[in-house]
């Protein structure tokens, strides 16, 4: 926000989780009043009972970039969703849409023979898929079963398929707590936070609002997934909060692995050094 005050920048959000309405304790959502001081584009564009992709956001963000620059100004992407900027930047592979008749084939076969016998048919169509994704994966085991199933080859020779990359110059900044232990006290307490802010009541209203199950994409978003578990009296309410707490600082490590895998990123240790690194970059 305080770029967007100072360079001709306009927001574009970059998290799974804004963009759905009526998700905002559990989300930190920026507020009304944040939200007029500087505007996030791709926030609440969707409701919690809808899905939202990575191939969707690609083509949101490619429209909105486009009328960013039209004016003359700079999109400025912002979040957490390492997939969603890896997308934008590389393109995804053409992988097909789903088949409701196929996954419903496959869970019928996972319900006699378990998901340990899915994962070894996984082995055998497609053993690279099979040796990236753990037998206790069924999510992603489905998935790429149900690739082979519609197209007849093997997931990892469809995403070897690119879209075109992205057609930007991109500059990267990486603004992330270098201390692991004050990372894993500060998710701690926000979690906290969350909770005095009203997070169990966000997310039964929601389920008031919304047919919601545990396996839609908004409620498997880390916490909203713990709190549905605590609703639903699958576990107690300290089970939610540590399992919640864990699950964040395991995301924040995920995050952690991709950031420090991008080529060209300039980690900022430093509220100064914002100010040394962009006079360079100009609306091109």
């Amino acid at each position: 926000m305080e770029l967007v005050e100072s360079l001709p920048c306009d927001i574009i959000s970059v998290d799974s989780a804004l963009v759905y309405r009526d998700m905002n304790v559990g989300t930190a959502k920026p507020t009304a009043e944040e939200l007029r001081r500087a505007p996030h584009r791709l926030i609440e564009i969707c409701d919690p009972d809808e899905a939202y992709s990575a191939a969707r956001f690609r083509e949101d963000a490619l429209r909105e970039m486009l009328q960013i620059t039209e004016a003359g100004r700079i999109p400025l992407l912002v979040g957490g969703t390492m997939l969603y900027f890896r997308a934008l930047q590389h393109g995804l592979s053409p992988l097909p849409e789903a088949d409701e008749s196929i996954r419903a084939q496959l869970l019928e076969e996972a319900q006699k023979g378990g998901w340990e016998a899915m994962h070894r048919q996984l082995q055998q169509v497609d053993p690279a898929a099979a040796e990236r994704i753990h037998p206790n994966d069924p999510q992603r085991i489905q998935r790429a079963l149900e690739v082979y199933r519609i197209t007849g080859k093997p997931l990892t020779e469809v995403q070897q398929q690119k879209q075109d990359q992205l057609a930007y110059r991109v500059l990267k900044l990486v603004w992330a707590p270098f201390s692991r232990e004050e990372l894993r006290e500060r998710i701690a307490v926000r979690f906290g936070q969350m909770i005095t802010q009203g997070f169990e009541e966000e997310v039964r209203s929601l389920l008031e609002k919304f047919d919601l199950t545990p396996d839609m994409p908004s409620m498997r978003s880390v916490g909203y997934r713990q709190m549905l578990q605590y609703i639903r009296g699958e576990i107690s309410r300290d089970e939610m909060v540590e399992t919640a707490i864990t699950a964040t600082r395991q995301l924040a490590k995920r995050q952690m692995t991709w950031l420090r895998k991008e080529e060209d990123a300039i980690w900022l240790k430093q509220r100064s050094e914002l100010g040394e690194q962009l006079p360079q970059f100009g609306v091109h």
